[in-house]
């Protein structure tokens, strides 16, 4: 381990890594008890400059506490060598799997790396690389920067606005613009999820007064009308269950039949005969829901 004057320090790849204002707050507390323990990682430029690649809450902690020298810890000279080494350890150094994407299109894109040299390199399945690959290419750099900038949560991202994008009618444009509307806010991962239901969802009122900034107003109109339910019987709250139930599942189906995973002998046997029963009562589920859509709108 060596010691670097901070002012040496290049961030190309702070882009790469997502901000959290909450964990610095807490990483200053810590380093003004004990100093930085962990020593920052990156690679020596030739240039006399030291790249950083993991470390930048505690460079950004250090710079506002007025620190000069940092310790060190070099990956080597060359950067593509020091972000696969990263990726390597990244369960050890936890990197969430946006951050782990782009440092691969930063090899792919920058280094000319291909995907296969990269997966071999450190040791995983195409599959593994080609998943991360795909993540990129679907986020606009909209997103990308809201979420990287520590403004829209990556959870929020991968588990609930992903999940509306493979929903037919849901374009790129849309996700951005309900980023966009709501980034930055510091709403919770549940708060998100209403107001994605709603946007995505509901009616176009709902819509129109996110898009404008009035959150508030469009969480207490979506919450109250989750509340309702508790006003219902038992059999129409069971019922009322059953098909926001159908609903989640018919999404994911449709989300998930194209995924080129599923290989295995047993699988498409079970697969097979499962959708074949679906497809059996598929007409008598849909004349159910149209007759029950057509006695209550």
């Amino acid at each position: 381990m060596a010691s670097i004057e901070i002012s040496s320090i290049d961030l190309r790849y702070e882009c790469c890594r997502v901000k959290s204002n909450y964990a610095e707050k807490l990483l200053i507390d810590s380093i003004l008890t004990h100093g930085i323990r962990e020593p920052l990682q990156g690679v020596d430029a030739e240039d006399g400059s030291s790249i950083l690649l993991n470390g930048f809450k505690r460079f950004r902690c250090a710079r506002k506490l007025g620190i000069k020298i940092i310790p060190w810890h070099s990956l080597g000279n060359d950067a593509s060598v020091g972000i696969l080494e990263l990726l390597r350890v990244s369960n050890a150094k936890s990197l969430t799997i946006l951050e782990q994407a782009r440092l691969i299109d930063e090899l792919q894109s920058v280094q000319g790396m291909s995907g296969s040299d990269i997966a071999l390199l450190l040791e995983r399945s195409r599959a593994w690389v080609t998943v991360r690959t795909g993540i990129v290419k679907e986020m606009s750099s909209c997103v990308m920067d809201k979420i990287f900038s520590g403004q829209f949560p990556a959870y929020a991202y991968m588990y609930t606005l992903r999940q509306f994008m493979r929903i037919k009618g849901v374009s790129k444009k849309d996700v951005d613009e309900f980023v966009c509307s709501i980034a930055g806010r510091g709403l919770s991962l549940r708060d998100i999820d209403i107001l994605a239901n709603g946007y995505f969802k509901g009616s176009d009122e709902i819509r129109g007064q996110i898009q404008n900034g009035n959150i508030s107003w469009g969480l207490e109109q979506l919450k109250s009308v989750s509340t309702v339910v508790t006003d219902c019987t038992q059999p129409e709250q069971n019922m009322l269950k059953d098909l926001e139930g159908a609903q989640k599942y018919m999404q994911r189906v449709a989300c998930k039949s194209s995924d080129n995973r599923f290989k295995t002998p047993s699988f498409s046997a079970q697969a097979s005969l499962l959708s074949g029963g679906i497809l059996r009562h598929l007409h008598v589920f849909e004349k159910a829901v149209k007759d029950i859509y057509d006695r209550f709108r």
